[in-house]
């Protein structure tokens, strides 16, 4: 175990976690993908301009290349030109875009809180011609939009080629198609195009913006991924970045950097820690890897742990107020206090789910568990009696659901409240009824409020439908994800989006929709929906 301090923070390491996670990181596949030019000349003639790939170009004139499909990766540009030998650089914009939408915006008028660093808008000089250049930049996109912003009067730009060198560690051959309506298999397409984009070393977010490993996306990831690319090695390899570099007080971090060096960032979350348990106990639940569970246990339990500190003596988990960021949903009106006793409910019972398994699948080989967690960890760690700790879960978990019951529930309008204002929010009754405090009832009560909070990511929307799953309104929960995801599919979605507004499909949290995720980790859960519950899947 060491510490790094920075900038006055302490970020915990513990290398073997590390260099295990690290022996575990997947081999990326390349493929050289080209544009799909008879589409390029239909956008370039409607949208841009009326270059063709190939055309000479002078300044002010640009050429737009559509590669057919969503890609990651690295753009190569064969250039020639006509006329005269050149006799000055040529001065070229090229922006990349998962969506036309983005090719729309001016850049300069983006005054949102997130870095303009993520746009994806590159200047560049060819200082001889012909001449081959390789962007060094690793960029997610469909379209490359190519600007002459200047070149001399003696000659004329010729861009021959254009080709993507895509990378992802997503293996295709191990992904089986789906067997359904012609609706969901379309869902579906999308939905493992998604995984597919943001499997890259680890589960990335989003491969363009913010690039990283966060643990609420990884969760969900992890699922689909159990579903179809079933390459779990890399799920354990994240599992164990998270619990390798940590915050000071052992907390889990909501994301972890990769470069320069594994470390993990100080933002912290309420239930993204938490969700920590629950990434486990999904991960134990998809492969048995019982050896994993002993090795994070430790780190999971310290979640749960840290957790209590922001619970009344009531049982009741204080306001965001006191808790902090507890993500939840991208709606800066949205309280959050029920959610967070919802999330909390089913992360604890996840962890008392794991606690019996190991106490279960180990029967009475205490030391051995000990030994290995021990050795782990680098100094020793508390005397687990397994039993208890299962006992002592239960009964908190059914001590703080009920306070749940006694502080939020309107028995009224049937439907659980949060904050002071006594907001009604889908979230909160999808918290609820997963944390195991509520029942079908409340889910069917929130429709007919229309005041009520509306989900606004996928990631929310998910949580919703697992929540109908959960209750027994399978159809129901199908028809919410067909007429949610569908909606981003009828708007030419390659990929599924961080975040749709079926009544303003440009919203952004940030300000600008040009700074939009439109390949988001978080949006890939029809497969996983499609695939577990309609008993269709090519998987076998």
């Amino acid at each position: 175990m060491r510490c790094t301090l920075e900038n006055n923070s302490c970020v915990q390491h513990h290398d073997l976690f590390i260099k295990k996670a690290k022996s575990l990181f997947p081999k990326l596949l390349e493929t050289n993908v080209f544009p799909q030019n008879d589409q390029g000349d239909a956008l370039n003639t409607e949208i841009f301009a009326k270059t063709r790939p190939g055309d000479p170009m002078g300044s002010g004139e640009s050429l737009l290349l559509d590669f057919g499909n969503h890609q990651v990766g690295y753009l190569t540009l064969k250039m020639g030109y006509t006329g005269s030998h050149p006799d000055a650089p040529v001065w070229l914009r090229v922006r990349f875009a998962e969506r036309l939408q983005e090719l729309k915006e001016d850049v300069n008028l983006y005054h949102g809180w997130i870095s303009k660093g993520w746009i994806q808008s590159e200047e560049l000089h060819i200082d001889v011609l012909p001449a081959e250049v390789t962007m060094p930049r690793r960029y997610a996109f469909r379209y490359v939009l190519i600007e002459v912003l200047d070149v001399s009067s003696r000659f004329r730009l010729k861009v021959e080629e254009a080709s993507c060198r895509a990378v992802s560690s997503a293996d295709d051959s191990r992904l089986k198609p789906f067997i359904g309506s012609a609706e969901d298999q379309k869902l579906d397409q999308i939905a493992c195009r998604t995984l597919h984009e943001c499997m890259q070393t680890v589960f990335e977010d989003g491969p363009k913006r913010d690039r990283r490993l966060w643990i609420g996306d990884l969760r969900l990831q992890a699922l689909v991924n159990y579903e179809t690319y079933r390459q779990n090695d890399m799920v354990r390899a994240c599992l164990y970045l998270f619990a390798g570099s940590t915050l000071p007080d052992g907390r889990v971090s909501a994301c972890i950097f990769l470069e320069p060096e594994i470390e993990a960032d100080d933002t912290a979350m309420f239930d993204y820690s938490l969700f920590f348990i629950a990434a486990l106990r999904d991960y134990y639940n998809a492969t048995g890897d019982l050896e994993t569970v002993c090795d994070l246990y430790p780190t999971a339990q310290k979640q749960w742990m840290l957790a209590q500190g922001y619970f009344d003596e009531t049982g009741v988990i204080r306001d965001s107020d006191e808790v902090g960021w507890c993500f939840v949903d991208w709606d800066l009106g949205l309280n959050k206090q029920a959610s967070a006793q919802g999330i909390y409910l089913y992360c604890t019972r996840a962890l008392m789910e794991l606690t019996k398994a190991l106490d279960e699948d180990m029967g009475q080989e205490k030391e051995p568990v000990r030994a290995r967690m021990d050795s782990l960890s680098g100094a020793k760690v508390p005397e687990y009696d397994l039993r208890r700790e299962a006992e002592k879960l239960e009964q908190d978990l059914v001590r703080k659901m009920r306070a749940a019951k006694i502080c939020f529930y309107d028995k009224k309008r049937d439907v659980f409240v949060s904050g002071a204002s006594r907001q009604i929010s889908y979230a909160s009754q999808a918290w609820m009824v997963l944390g195991g405090a509520a029942d079908g009832s409340v889910l069917s009560a929130v429709e007919r409020i229309p005041e009520a909070h509306m989900m606004v990511t996928p990631y929310m929307y998910h949580h919703f439908i697992e929540a109908l799953m959960q209750v027994g309104e399978k159809e129901k929960a199908l028809n919410v994800m067909r007429k949610y995801w569908g909606g981003m599919a009828s708007e030419g979605a390659d990929t599924f989006w961080e975040l749709y507004n079926p009544e303003n499909p440009q919203e952004s949290p940030y300000g600008g929709s040009i700074v939009n995720s439109y390949c988001h980790a978080w949006s890939c859960g029809p497969a996983y929906f499609l695939r577990k519950y309609t008993g269709t899947k090519g998987n076998g």
